[in-house]
């Protein structure tokens, strides 16, 4: 048992009273040399993000490269089969420059079926819209690709074919934005005030505008498809 605590217990018996000093229960001063205090700078200003590296900048570019280039011959596929469905559904609504009166849709002739005369071309629409998602992701993976060491600059047989690569990169691309605009327009005739019964030169000429952009569309994507990989 503690001193303290006896001399508490033993003071009420005795008839004696303990009495504190509440200055002993204060915490002494402490005095501290201010030459001992260290001084911390605390720097307020935020760190800048460091600049990648050349090899991380090539290591980056040749993942998204491969990427780039398996959505290419996706694009390009899929392009394929847009266009021979698109054929399919010109010959049957207006043959090859048929009259309104003698193309396969009129005589029944119509390729796989009657009800592509019709209406909006399912298989033709779901084929663009597959191959439309597939080439502009492949447009915005050849901006994402970094290159640090300036690849189609000079006059290497590579730099010359990318630099190629990059023009018809600009043709498809504008092709592919005015063969939607055409197809729309001829799937969706009405709401331009344009029928089969009373428009159909006007139509057969739209569709035929339409059918001659995809062809140089598809031209162009294969060219810059050919140059890199042959």
């Amino acid at each position: 048992m503690g001193t303290l605590t006896a001399l508490m217990l033993a003071t009420p018996l005795f008839g004696m009273t303990l009495h504190f000093d509440a200055s002993m229960l204060e915490t002494p001063a402490v005095v501290v040399d201010p030459g001992v205090l260290l001084a911390v700078e605390v720097s307020t200003d935020l760190e800048e993000p460091k600049e990648p590296t050349t090899a991380e900048l090539i290591q980056k570019r040749n993942k998204i490269k491969k990427v780039h280039k398996w959505f290419g011959i996706t694009s390009w596929s899929l392009m394929t089969l847009s266009v021979a469905s698109g054929f399919v559904q010109f010959y049957n609504q207006y043959g090859w420059w048929h009259s309104q009166a003698t193309n396969p849709c009129v005589q029944g002739n119509a390729v796989f079926t009657q009800k592509a005369c019709s209406g909006v071309p399912t298989p033709h629409l779901v084929l663009n819209t597959l191959t439309s998602a597939a080439y502009f992701t492949t447009f915005g993976l050849s901006f994402a690709m970094p290159d640090p060491l300036g690849v189609s600059e000079g006059n290497s047989d590579f730099a010359r074919k990318l630099r190629t690569h990059k023009v018809l990169r600009w043709v498809t691309f504008a092709g592919m934005l005015a063969q939607i605009g055409l197809g729309i327009m001829s799937a969706n005739s009405e709401w331009f005030g344009l029928d089969r019964a009373n428009d159909y030169k006007a139509l057969r000429g739209l569709a035929t505008a339409h059918m001659a952009v995809s062809l140089v569309t598809y031209g162009a994507m294969t060219w810059a498809g050919a140059i890199m990989i042959f």
